[in-house]
């Protein structure tokens, strides 16, 4: 009879290899929750795209091959799961209206109307930035990744990285003052 905490791996040939496969991601948890929350904005959003990438990786993990960076391969897992997502309220916002909208209605404090507004306009210019900005906008100047270290967890030249950034930053900056 299995015990009811005991591992799935540990019934497996090859067990080892399976169980420092999860140590290892265990031990990125902390990284890849942050950088969930720095792509999503918010802490719910963050823990649902970490969940399906760690189900992803688990369903994958042949895929991953031992010695290579898993932390790389599970923040592009993350990443993916992120713009998944992201086509998906795409899609969705197109047939319902934002909650948000309605939250304003009967409320007397004019201020936290204009500030409702100027976060719901922030929102609007990061959204429709190009993924290719938003990432490199999200990955250096949210989460404060290096920009090598952005530029490698995207697989692009640190030129590149730059020139997104360059061009999301006055992206957001014309549509801010246009709003």
């Amino acid at each position: 009879m299995k015990r009811a905490g005991a591992s799935v791996s540990s019934a497996r040939p090859g067990s080892r290899l399976l169980q420092a496969f999860e140590r290892e991601l265990l031990t990125l948890l902390p990284r890849l929750r942050r950088f969930a929350r720095a792509l999503a904005r918010d802490a719910a959003d963050a823990d649902d795209v970490l969940q399906v990438a760690l189900e992803r990786a688990l369903k994958a993990r042949e895929q991953w091959a031992p010695g290579t960076r898993l932390d790389s391969w599970m923040m592009r897992i993350v990443r993916n799961c992120w713009i998944d997502e992201m086509r998906s309220r795409t899609r969705r916002l197109r047939t319902f209206v934002p909650e948000e909208e309605g939250e304003a209605i009967g409320s007397d404090s004019h201020r936290e109307i204009e500030l409702r507004a100027e976060m719901h306009d922030v929102d609007r210019a990061m959204n429709s930035l190009p993924p290719e900005q938003r990432e490199a906008i999200v990955l250096v100047l949210v989460e404060g990744l290096a920009y090598r270290e952005a530029a490698e967890l995207l697989e692009i030249p640190m030129g590149t990285l730059t020139s997104r950034l360059t061009r999301g930053r006055q992206a957001l900056a014309q549509m801010l003052e246009a709003a």
